[in-house]
């Protein structure tokens, strides 16, 4: 098995990412995935890539996709106006799990926040993901805020 390499996500790795995040107890009930990639997930790769403050990450391995995350760099006033992280849409392919890709994703994730001058990197897992929630506190985060959502 290869090297993994991150890099920003092609046009063509759309119905990859779809997979990845469809293959999961929450994202099978939200994500469309069928022979044909649906229209809203090319119009939203489409608004992803043409906005300089995101990037949409893939962990490649010898050409084929098994990680994926987005990134977004959120200017603000709070903080002294300092700019922060945000990291969303975190995947590793099923047969990849356990093996230390999330930790090396979020790891570089931070790293490129690092890198950009950012002060904060934030993210929001689901309340019902024990082992993720375990998982981003051995990296460091912290439950320091309560998330809120409203779905429309």
């Amino acid at each position: 098995m290869g090297d993994v390499v991150f890099r920003e996500a092609q046009r063509s790795d759309v119905p990859a990412i779809v997979a990845l995040l469809a293959d999961d107890r929450f994202g099978v009930s939200r994500e469309v995935v069928g022979e044909d990639v649906d229209a809203a997930y090319w119009a939203a790769f489409d608004a992803i890539d043409a906005d300089p403050r995101n990037v949409l990450v893939v962990a490649d391995v010898d050409g084929d996709v098994v990680g994926t995350l987005q990134l977004t760099f959120i200017p603000s006033l709070t903080r002294r106006g300092g700019e922060r992280a945000q990291i969303e849409g975190v995947r590793v392919r099923t047969d990849r799990r356990g093996g230390g890709l999330g930790r090396t994703m979020i790891t570089w994730a931070i790293d490129q926040a690092r890198e950009r001058g950012c002060g904060l990197v934030q993210l929001t897992t689901d309340k019902r993901r024990s082992d993720a929630r375990r998982f981003y506190a051995a990296l460091g985060f912290e439950a320091s805020h309560e998330g809120m959502k409203l779905v429309l």
